[in-house]
């Protein structure tokens, strides 16, 4: 089963999101406390069932527990680059994007976030192993490593499949994090 659990500070301001089995363990040791539930999801033991948390908060400071940067995957790629081939701004689904080496690996191109993008597979073909240049296709947008994802602020979040229940805090983060006009 996975459901991911959504950590707040003790400022009930959004830190993370983290495997149910480590909130559980936050939880037990009296570092956390459970916030809301996932309705009708619950934990089983030999002798009685508890409702699966869906939000915890710290009731002391953890942020050390949390890693700052963004995961290099797949699933990161897709959402850094909103889903969309960076050659033709086709939308992708996350089933069946693939994705590029705008240098390629045949000509020295490594596999980092400044060198990979979205790719359709109608674009990946044209492209084979060339360069944008080489080509004639042009870059939507330069890759580059991010620093958070989805305008979250929570590393690898995909905001539009959270929780009911955790759009609130997601609010407040955004209020707290977006760009100032």
């Amino acid at each position: 089963m996975e459901a991911p659990v959504l950590v707040l500070n003790s400022a009930y301001m959004p830190i993370n999101t983290v495997p149910w089995q480590r909130a559980i363990s936050w939880v037990a040791s009296g570092r956390a406390v459970i916030e809301d539930v996932y309705e009708g999801l619950f934990l089983h033991s030999p002798s009685t069932r508890f409702p699966m948390p869906s939000i915890i908060r710290f009731v002391v400071k953890m942020s050390r527990y949390f890693h700052k940067r963004v995961k290099f995957n797949r699933r990161n790629i897709w959402i850094r680059d909103k889903g969309k081939c960076q050659y033709c701004g086709k939308k992708t689904l996350i089933e069946d994007f693939t994705f590029d080496h705008v240098i390629p690996k045949s000509q020295g191109g490594r596999t980092i976030w400044e060198n990979i993008v979205v790719a359709c597979y109608k674009c990946n073909q044209k492209k084979k192993g060339r360069t944008p240049k080489q080509a004639n296709m042009k870059l939507i947008q330069k890759p580059f490593k991010p620093k958070h994802l989805a305008g979250t602020g929570l590393p690898g979040l995909d905001k539009e499949n959270v929780p009911k229940s955790w759009k609130d805090y997601l609010g407040s983060l955004k209020y707290w994090t977006d760009e100032v006009s």
